[in-house]
């Protein structure tokens, strides 16, 4: 890709255009001697010891300094995004701040929250999760301070001259970096379906920004071959908003300024120090870590054999040992990378992330397991929770959210950590069994496809079935980039949204007006008039309606279209763009531009509104009895019941239960009132937030807000009372927990809950009067006839073993000989368990026992060392007394049609033997 990047400030301050003599890329110095790019590995870091930026800042100081900046230069200041991105789905976690404006803001579909705008935003990326702790420079969680521009066509903001400008000036006279040490060098960029041009700025051989110039989007199949560029391997053509994306690292910067070995230790010592005082860490000659960093930085670990070089290529510089050199990083290594996965957890868990084994919630487990294998590794037995405690004290002058969810956020640690404990106890087992199965086979290595599964079907990190299988003699070999290929996978299963299927074609309905939607303006009209647009197969366009198409978990009206005086059942509606469909039974009756008459079934309309309306309050009183990380995973109306599936960690006891329920009716008593309205997106997430997208993502420019005054807002398409008291009652019918991390929980509400009471009452009298007792003294009744059966059960059972042990007694003096082999033929007393009990006492080497009951079971045993089958035996029986049965070459029994012919049977399987 050729484009000018030569910028104003470029050519008016006397930059120069230089190629690296390393790398052969171009960039732009101010040092007319220069002759590399800045770029490891073309330089190595020069701020290490020496700090390059003259004084000392914290992350706070630094954020502070670069958000005042841009605001003074005409940006809004915006408030950080959560790191689950709950207005898209199709990414599982914030890893850039750009991602907070796609798709909406980029398209044009909703308006930015300032225009320019500057933010530092919180970012999670797990590309890198085994280089952390290990480079210096690596995090999973890093935030990405930015100024964004967006250019709409016909309204410019700014572009490359301005960007470069202030980036320049924010180092140079705010942080007081050296301008001769700043180069810009010429890098594309490509990534999440656009591209640009794109600046590296490098200082000291670190990168600190990114400028990036996004005006492409992938190229269509059928674009004008005249727009098309190639980027990076990939075709693009321009995109009509030109965005300016930048990212400043913070924590590279504030590394910057401190100079420390490691940006670990600039911007985590609140947790590193700590860490290394329990662990009884040994205090190590900082110039090991200070080469380590430096090295590291010239070039990424990709695996196993990058990290020896690292390892040997320090330990020359530092003049000892690799072995010396592993055993006084190693320590370090697992401090940090438990001080990063922490403070990534803190930040997954405040937004709503629950550890799973799915999606985000399968990368909060993992950090979690990870960071606990670390602690195990430094032998530390403290529990995760107080790690996480550090990181909430620390970041909630900044982040206050942490403070208010810090019960929560604690708790989720510690159920995580017992189930991991529970999961290793298992699991040991399930290693052991698998070890078995390899050593038959010969094979003295684990396959890294099956460590891949121990770990994602049952939570076995690779360390602990390698420490299991090791001491059974089996090698297991642990790649360096386990947890990336692991985080990859994961990554690779964000549910991709598959097409809407359509009824009709969308090609069929494109033309046609919108349909106004009545059930809107007026959510309690029954009847109403309208017009025939068209007709399509068994499908009726009209162009207003007050049935409710299918959507957002609330199910279509039915109910009938009176046309020329007669009534046609409507019996399904769904919408296609902007378009409602009729399904009606007989279409033909229809004609484009017929007046119709239309009636709702309204006991069913008026239930799936109780009960959506109902949804909104339980949502609230959920939030409030099990905390603010409840999120709806889903839910689904019925006309009789309704479910509401909730992200939960743990399962809901009974007392939680009944206050959500308690909550829920005392709002519904209040009489709360029930208000919705149109707004723009942007301007609906900046009143009321990301809590507008409990029931998913929900598309379009401008969205309708339901609110429950002071108790829950989200966006919602449904129909809904306009008070909480006409839900009437509101009644949790069970909980069931769906999957790993979501609780579903059946409720009633209005006559379906009334039903379902009227139900169980009527259950319980049943109960009372076979019992005999009033309806209070059912449980204690149930519970003496339970425990008295139970008994006479333990009872019965003894007897029967006795029984068995009289009949076993009693055939020992049966046996005859017939030829070579001995043999017990009887009829006796007693259950098919009976008989099998006494044929196995009785079975021994060369012995045939044949037992038939009064009500025909029968069971064949025949002992070891005899050329006889028991499954051909019974077949015997059954050609005399008919019935049938089978079983193993010991073992057969059956039943016979025929019990008078027991006798006969034994004689012939006698005359069989002789």
């Amino acid at each position: 890709m050729s484009m000018d990047m030569t910028t104003r400030m470029f050519k008016e301050e006397g930059w120069i255009r230089k190629t690296c003599k390393v790398c052969g890329k171009h960039f732009w110095t101010l040092d007319p001697d220069r002759e590399t790019c800045g770029d490891p590995p073309c330089d190595e870091y020069q701020f290490i010891g020496k700090p390059g930026i003259p004084k000392k800042y914290t992350l706070d100081e630094m954020r502070e300094k670069f958000l005042s900046f841009f605001e003074k230069h005409g940006h809004g200041r915006v408030k950080r995004y959560p790191v689950l991105p709950r207005w898209r789905d199709d990414v599982l976690l914030v890893g850039a701040s750009i991602m907070d404006f796609q798709p909406w803001v980029i398209s044009g579909e909703a308006d930015p929250p300032a225009n320019p705008l500057t933010i530092s935003q919180p970012s999670i990326r797990f590309t890198d999760i085994d280089n952390v702790g290990i480079t210096g420079r690596h995090f999973t969680i890093f935030e990405m301070m930015a100024h964004h521009a967006f250019n709409y066509p016909g309204k410019p903001v700014y572009w490359m001259d301005e960007t470069v400008e202030l980036a320049f000036e924010f180092f140079t006279k705010e942080l007081k970096m050296k301008p001769e040490d700043i180069t810009f060098k010429e890098n594309p960029w490509a990534g999440g379906g656009n591209a640009g041009p794109a600046f590296e700025v490098l200082y000291r051989g670190l990168e600190v920004a990114t400028l990036v110039f996004m005006q492409y989007k992938k190229a269509p199949a059928n674009a004008d071959p005249s727009q098309v560029v190639e980027i990076k391997g990939d075709y693009y053509v321009p995109m009509e908003t030109r965005v300016v994306d930048t990212g400043y690292g913070l924590e590279r910067l504030v590394w910057m300024s401190h100079g420390t070995p490691t940006a670990y230790d600039a911007v985590l010592g609140y947790v590193i120090e700590p860490l290394k005082k329990m662990a009884g860490v040994e205090k190590i000659d900082e110039r090991i870590l200070m080469e380590n960093s430096r090295l590291a930085g010239m070039f990424d670990i990709e695996d196993m054999g990058d990290l020896r070089y690292l390892r040997e290529q320090v330990a020359k510089r530092v003049g000892i040992s690799v072995e010396e050199l592993e055993k006084a990083v190693r320590p370090y290594e697992l401090i940090y990378a438990i001080a990063d996965h922490t403070k990534a957890l803190t930040f997954m868990l405040a937004d709503g992330v629950i550890p799973s084994n799915v999606k985000a919630g399968y990368l909060a487990r993992l950090l979690i397991r990870k960071s606990i294998r670390h602690l195990r590794e430094l032998g530390l037995e403290i529990p995760l929770a107080e790690i996480v405690a550090m990181h909430i004290k620390e970041l909630s002058p900044t982040f206050p959210e942490f403070k208010e969810m810090e019960d929560v956020i604690l708790d989720i640690i510690n159920v995580e950590e017992k189930r991991y404990a529970d999961t290793l106890r298992r699991g040991s087992d399930l290693v052991k069994r698998e070890i078995a199965k390899l050593k038959k086979k010969g094979i003295d290595e684990l396959p890294l496809e099956k460590l891949i599964l121990f770990y994602e079907s049952h939570g076995l990190t690779p360390e602990i079935v390698a420490e299991v299988a090791e001491k059974e003699g089996i090698k297991v070999h642990i790649p360096d980039n386990f947890y990336t290929l692991v985080a990859k996978e994961a990554e690779k299963q964000t549910e991709k949204k598959e097409a809407a299927e359509y009824v009709v074609d969308f090609e069929l309905v494109k033309d046609l007006p919108e349909t106004r939607t009545l059930y809107y303006e007026d959510p309690f009209m029954k009847e109403f008039d309208a017009k025939v647009l068209k007709v399509i197969d068994d499908w009726v366009v009209l162009d207003q309606t007050a049935f409710y198409p299918e959507g957002g978990g609330q199910p279509y009206d039915t109910g009938v279209l009176v046309v020329n005086g007669k009534e046609v059942k409507v019996t399904n509606v769904q919408k296609v763009g902007k378009v409602i469909l009729h399904k009606v039974e007989k279409p033909e009756l229809f004609k484009e531009g017929a007046t119709v008459h239309g009636r709702l079934d309204w006991d069913r309309r008026i239930q799936h509104m109780r009960h959506h309306t109902g949804t909104h309050v339980l949502m609230g009183a959920l939030v409030r009895v099990l905390g603010k990380h409840v999120w709806q995973a889903g839910s689904q109306l019925h006309t009789d019941w309704a479910r509401l599936d909730i992200s939960h960690y743990k399962r809901i006891t009974e007392e939680e239960l009944r206050e959500i329920e308690r909550l829920a009716n005392r709002v519904v008593m209040e009489n709360r009132k029930v208000t919705w309205e149109w707004l723009p997106r942007t301007e609906a997430e900046m009143k009321y937030g990301f809590r507008l997208y409990q029931g998913g993502v929900v598309p379009g420019r401008v969205i309708r807000v339901l609110k429950i005054e002071d108790w829950d807002v989200q966006a919602c398409g449904g129909t809904h009372l306009p008070n909480t008291g006409l839900i009437g009652p509101i009644k949790i019918l069970r909980t069931e927990r769906i999957q790993d991390g979501v609780e579903r929980i059946i409720f009633a509400a209005g006559e379906a809950a009334i039903n379902w009471m009227q139900e169980t009452e009527r259950l319980l009298k049943r109960t009372a009067e076979i019992f005999r007792v009033p309806p209070e003294k059912v449980p204690e009744t149930a519970e003496r006839f339970f425990n008295e059966w139970k008994e006479a059960r333990k009872e019965v059972e003894k007897l029967r073993k006795e029984l068995a042990k009289l009949l076993v007694y009693e055939l020992r003096e049966k046996v005859e000989k017939v030829g070579n082999v001995e043999f017990i033929g009887a009829v006796v007393e007693g259950t098919i368990d009976d008989l099998r009990e006494a044929a196995n006492r009785l079975r021994k080497d060369n012995r045939v026992v044949v037992l038939i009951s009064r009500e025909g079971h029968f069971v064949v045993a025949v002992g070891d060392g005899l050329d006889l089958k028991a499954g051909e035996l019974a077949k015997v029986i059954t050609s005399v007394a008919g019935g049938g049965g089978g079983g193993r070459k010991e073992l057969a029994q059956g039943r016979i049609k025929n019990p008078l012919k027991a006798e006969e049977a034994i004689e012939e399987v006698k005359k069989r033997l002789g």
